[in-house]
């Protein structure tokens, strides 16, 4: 087994796996165990497809981060701000269907081609104050990360 590096930037060759997140999948099935900053998490695959449907997929992870860096971005500014939002609730969904990339992944380019996102506020805001949260939402760093693209890179 290879030692992962010790820090994400440097890429270099370590032993320490503080601030990694950790998957692991056993010999069968496609559940696979998340050990995330200290919290476990589960993912799997919905049984239509061979899953177990022990836990949210991983697309739905991915979507799961983006909303919930959305509704953070939003609630940190309006909080900074002193504005009277109560709520922020974010929805989203992938398209096309997951499942056709998990079956053409070896010879062709998948992914979501877009994400669809609804952001909803609660609270007495000004129309002022609601166009400038929708602004700030396109402000997550995760939604930024996704839309200038990330180079995932294997070390040893």
């Amino acid at each position: 087994m290879t030692s992962p590096p010790t820090h994400a930037a440097d890429g270099e060759p370590g032993t320490d796996y503080a601030g990694w997140i950790v998957a692991r999948a056993g010999a069968t099935g496609f559940a696979t165990e998340l050990d995330m900053g200290g919290y476990a998490l589960v993912a799997d695959e919905p049984v239509s497809v061979g899953g177990g449907g022990a836990g949210p997929t991983p697309y739905e992870l991915l979507l799961g981060a983006v909303a919930s860096c959305t509704a953070m971005t939003v609630r940190m500014y309006a909080s900074r701000k002193q504005w009277p939002l109560e709520s922020v609730t974010v929805r989203m969904r992938d398209t096309p269907a997951h499942i056709k990339d998990c079956l053409d992944c070896e010879t062709e380019d998948v992914g979501p081609r877009r994400l669809d996102r609804v952001v909803e506020f609660e609270g007495p805001l000004s129309p002022e104050q609601h166009a400038r949260l929708l602004q700030i939402a396109d402000r997550c760093p995760v939604k930024q990360t996704l839309t200038r693209g990330v180079e995932i890179r294997t070390v040893e």
